[in-house]
């Protein structure tokens, strides 16, 4: 569905006009016919910012469909297009936003394929457009933390980011592969490019080479019409391969071709198409030991390993739960879904738990307890049996005073922080908390000092006295 969006159904024959208004009206969309003769004149200013596709019927002989996708381009940039054009009519410029090309008037099934591809289409630019522009704020804040290794994956991603190197990354279910995948895109020069991702454990290996290279009409039964690929799709942006372990060996072989020689063909096809992709791939799996087993090409591996990223699993870096809970406490408050808090017995718990599903079971633990006890604080006889590794009448002992300053454990503003049995000194508390988040911002702004002020919403020159105060360097 469209949602609000209008579909313009440009035609020079009231009966062709009518039949696709039908189809779009049982299907349950909006459309706004116009002859397709000057209809680029006769289109109203208000009508454009509701345009979310357009169905045109060029008309037979010398119409040039490159010259109608560039008078779009004109008058409705970035909207998807689908064409009705005989098949002798020329091959179109390769522009993202031609979604779909049909010989005849599309049936239902291929019209409601047609308009969920454009649907994808307009979320995609929508995203593009809400980032544009914000590159100056850091996007590595998506992977949140300050541990060592954290840190280290962070400098890595700095290094390859605006290179056109292959990647590789490796890690656990969970740990945020597809986090840096896109944080390497919106930090490379294909940013205002597509970000195509692919499951390759989700596709049956039978049709994975017509969803990577697309298929031509007839290629197999069902092929109904032709199709671009996934990587037709991210040309001049990034193909992201998730769980490239699980792809098929003969689906390896192609994939190896598609990186030596930047070609490919479609299924059922024999013309060649150059490609412009940059490929970044992930895997949960130990892809060195599944060369030695036979089920990983070894030639390919070498090309995907040019440059590998290691994510760690959240078990290695638990300091960073505390970070990690806030941060998704503020995504779901901002995404409308609630909002939670968790004392410091709870966050400590969590600390102590092993986390097979990493940060991904961490997100689902967090929405659950914000559906259970919505805008409530949850101790640790609040969380889910597995989760509590700390007794209530040891909530503080040794190990849980080091947690409390070695960190700021009141998980968003409003929170009740338990004061130990002995007290807390609370100057020093601050001050710790204070040179905790300092040294936070400054790493997140890459040491810059400015950026670093902006983010903690004070003036520079308050924050280059406190760095001074507490002996801290850039």
């Amino acid at each position: 569905m469209l949602h609000d969006k209008n579909i313009l159904v440009l035609s020079d024959h009231d009966n062709e006009r009518h039949d696709i208004a039908t189809i779009l009206s049982f299907i349950g969309e909006k459309s706004h016919p116009l002859p397709y003769q000057n209809w680029d004149k006769n289109l109203q200013d208000e009508l454009c910012d509701s345009v979310g596709l357009v169905v045109a019927v060029l008309p037979e002989g010398d119409a040039d469909l490159n010259l109608f996708v560039e008078i779009c381009q004109q008058q409705l940039p970035d909207v998807p297009l689908i064409v009705v054009q005989d098949r002798d009519g020329g091959e179109a410029l390769r522009v993202n936003n031609l979604i779909a090309r049909f010989g005849e008037i599309p049936h239902y099934n291929e019209l409601n394929d047609a308009i969920h591809r454009a649907q994808c289409f307009n979320e995609a630019v929508q995203a593009r457009k809400e980032l544009k522009g914000k590159r100056p704020i850091n996007l590595f804040r998506s992977l949140v933390g300050t541990s060592r290794e954290i840190q280290a994956v962070r400098n890595m991603m700095t290094q390859v980011a605006d290179t056109d190197v292959t990647v590789l990354i490796e890690g656990e279910s969970g740990t945020g592969k597809e986090v840096v995948a896109r944080n390497l895109h919106y930090h490379s020069d294909r940013r205002h490019g597509p970000f195509v991702p692919v499951n390759c454990g989700a596709i049956p290996g039978e049709l994975l080479e017509s969803e990577l290279f697309g298929h031509e009409k007839g290629a197999f039964t069902g092929a109904v019409n032709s199709r671009a690929g996934r990587f037709e799709m991210a040309e001049g942006g990034t193909l992201f391969l998730d769980e490239i372990g699980d792809m098929p060996l003969h689906m390896q072989v192609k994939i190896l071709r598609v990186l030596q020689e930047k070609s490919y063909e479609r299924v059922g096809g024999n013309k060649s198409f150059e490609t412009n992709v940059r490929i970044i791939a992930a895997t949960h799996r130990n892809l060195e030991k599944m060369i030695e087993e036979g089920q990983f090409r070894e030639d390919l591996y070498y090309r995907l390993n040019v440059f590998p990223i290691g994510m760690p699993s959240l078990r290695d870096r638990s300091e960073d739960i505390p970070l990690l809970v806030n941060e998704l406490v503020k995504r779901m408050e901002s995404e409308g879904r609630g909002s939670i808090r968790f004392n410091s017995a709870a966050v400590l718990s969590l600390c102590r738990h092993p986390w097979p599903g990493n940060v991904r079971e961490l997100a689902n633990l967090v929405e659950r307890m914000a559906i259970m006890q919505p805008f409530g604080v949850v101790g640790v006889n609040d969380l889910p049996s597995k989760y509590r590794h700390v007794e209530v009448d040891d909530e503080f002992d040794t190990e849980g005073e080091e947690f409390v300053s070695a960190s700021p454990t009141v998980v968003g503003m409003g929170d009740t922080m338990l004061l130990p049995e002995e007290g807390i000194d609370l100057k020093e508390y601050i001050s710790g908390l204070e040179q905790n988040l300092i040294q936070q911002a400054l790493d997140n702004s890459g040491g810059v000092v400015a950026r670093a002020a902006e983010t903690l919403m004070i003036r520079r020159t308050t924050l280059v006295e406190k760095m001074r105060k507490y002996g801290m360097q850039r």
